[in-house]
Formats: structure tokens, sequence, C-alpha cells
């Protein structure tokens, strides 16, 4: 009898156990999430190996709409030894933590082992470079297209600072980038900003944040972007078009072929939220640019809708998959593109 009662009990708690695991990979937390601040040292310690991911967010929203949450997770699962870190400028406002039930992505990349989400203070991460003097003096209430140019700046800087990769938050990863020092080509001879990476203090970046000073005009968008990116390119390098699939290189930089990241062009965006009969194998890129700045109609991921986004978030973000809502269900926004 005791035997017998040992063993139901057994059961019973193997049976919990796997309950309490698959609730956990729903939630993307347990009961309560860890804190966003994992990191005790700051970010400052965390970014200095230059080996990390750097995500923005240079709007006020705390809540990750799919797409961003999906390019967040999917960098993780990519480079699960590299620190991937979140910088959102409206962690600083906040006098307590979002709580799981309301702010679900939040939470889920929060209990990810190694992405940190992290306040984005802008004054004292501009320090110490070109761009200082520039963000001190700006009237950012009269700035066009302030999000962006800000987060243009941003950039700029914590990886000249700390060295690693930065990416926009509508970009999908789906395998490891093997150059240290690069740029992303959106076509031939002109450069994005969308992802790039290089070491500590490259004199690449210190040229870019100059250049940023002297020719600044927030009204045109991306001069502070991809436009800076491609002006500096062209004084750096001398590069001629791109031969079949192959990269090119000059002096210690790498200028990646446009299927590495834009396989798909901008003005075909909508591809990525249709149904292929044949969905394309990506075998020659690194991570997936969705554009979703283009996204003014406000496309949406849609469970069983059979898109190609739908399919990647399936494969490449699993558990922000699991909180989208299927076509009978309100579905959730893709979200405004602040930094993308």
């Amino acid at each position: 009898m005791l035997k017998e009662l040992q063993l139901s009990l057994s059961v019973i708690l193997l049976l919990a156990c796997g309950f309490l695991y698959q609730l956990s990979l729903r939630s993307g937390c347990l009961f309560s999430c860890l804190p966003p601040f994992k990191s005790q040292e700051g970010p400052e310690a965390l970014l200095s190996p230059g080996r990390s991911i750097v995500f923005l967010e240079t709007s006020e929203r705390t809540e990750p709409p799919p797409l961003v949450s999906c390019a967040v997770e999917s960098a993780a699962r990519i480079y699960p030894g590299q620190p991937v870190a979140f910088f959102m400028k409206g962690l600083g406002n906040l006098t307590q933590l979002p709580s799981n039930s309301t702010h679900p992505a939040f939470s889920l990349l929060s209990a990810m082992d190694n992405v940190f989400l992290f306040p984005l203070d802008m004054k004292s991460l501009l320090e110490d470079t070109p761009l200082f003097s520039w963000y001190t003096h700006v009237n950012t209430s009269v700035q066009r297209n302030w999000l962006h140019v800000s987060s243009d700046a941003c950039r700029l800087a914590i990886i000249w600072k700390y060295g690693g990769i930065y990416m926009d938050t509508d970009v999908i990863s789906i395998r490891p980038i093997p150059e240290a020092n690069f740029l992303a080509a959106q076509a031939s001879r002109y450069s994005s900003n969308g992802v790039f990476g290089f070491l500590p203090h490259h004199p690449f970046l210190w040229g870019c944040m100059e250049n940023f000073v002297e020719h600044y005009n927030s009204a045109i968008w991306g001069h502070q972007g991809p436009d800076l990116m491609t002006r500096m390119l062209r004084l750096w390098c001398k590069l001629g078009d791109f031969q079949e699939l192959s990269d090119l290189r000059c002096l210690n930089l790498s200028f990646l072929h446009p299927q590495r990241f834009y396989p798909i062009s901008y003005p075909e965006w909508r591809r990525y939220y249709q149904v292929w009969d044949t969905e394309p194998s990506f075998n020659d890129s690194y991570a997936l640019h969705l554009w979703n700045y283009m996204n003014r109609e406000g496309r949406a991921v849609v469970r069983g809708s059979h898109t190609l986004v739908e399919s990647l978030f399936r494969k490449h973000c699993p558990r922000t998959y699991s909180l989208i809502q299927g076509p009978e269900e309100s579905v959730t926004k893709a979200g405004r593109p602040g930094n993308q």
C-alpha cells in the first residue's frame, strides 16, 4: 500500500513539473519574471568585451510589439553565448517594472538568460563622442524625424564605445554573422545602417559621428542614417559593384552583399506578409530586415495565415509566436517602426 502511494505521488509530481514547465514556456516566465537589470555592474561591464548584440527603442514604449520581440528573441537564440542588450528609453521613467499580465512580451524577453534590458540615457551615452555637443544644444521639440535621428546617433556611439553588432528592431536573425567590422549593403554601392558591426573605437564610426554633426539635417529622412553610412563608405573605400554573391572588402572593413540582410528589397516588403507557393531558403542570408518603416498599413503576423512572416516567427522566435493571435481574434499590430 505504501509503495503504491509513493508511486502515485511520484507520478503526480512528474505531471505537475511537466505542467509548470509548459506554462513557463508559454508565458515566458514562471510565477514572477526575472528583473530586466540582470547585470549588477551596469551596461558598460556587459558590453565592454565587444561581443554584444544591441537593440534600441527611442520612443517611450515599454511593451515590445511582436516584431520587436521576435527580433530580440531570434538574436538571443542565434547568439546564445553572447549578451543581447536592449536599450529602452521608456524604462528610465518607470517607478516599477511592467507586470507580466499587462506586458507579456516584456516579461518574455526579461526571462531569457542572455537578454538584458536597460534604460536608454542619451546624454551619458553620447559623452566623450563628437555627438555630445550636438545633443546638448539641439532643440528636440522642433526636430523632424527625431525618433529616427536620435536612434541613428545612439547606435553610432554605443558601437563605437563598446563594439559589437547593432540591429534594428525589425531584423530577424537566422544564422550568425561571421564578420567583425562590417556594413550591410542595401543595394549596390548603398549602405544601410539597420545592421552593422565593429570592434570598439573603430575610426570609421568616429568619422561617421563627425560627419553626423557637420552635415546634420533632420528634415531629410535617412540623412543621418543610411545616407551617412553611404557618404562615409565612399570616403573610406573605392568600391565597385558586387560580383555575384561575393562580399566586398577594403582596408579592415567588409561591405556585405545585399543578400545577407536584404534578399527582399524595400519596394517588395509586402512579400513578407504574403503566402508563397515555395518559401525561400534564405541560405545566403544572416538575417532578414522586414522594412517595418514601410508598413504604414499596419500589417501584422497572424497565426494560421501561412504567410512568410508567420513561418519566420514560428522558426526563429517560437516564444514570441506563442503570443500571436489568430484571425478570429483582434490582431496585434506590428507597431510603430521607431528605430527601423
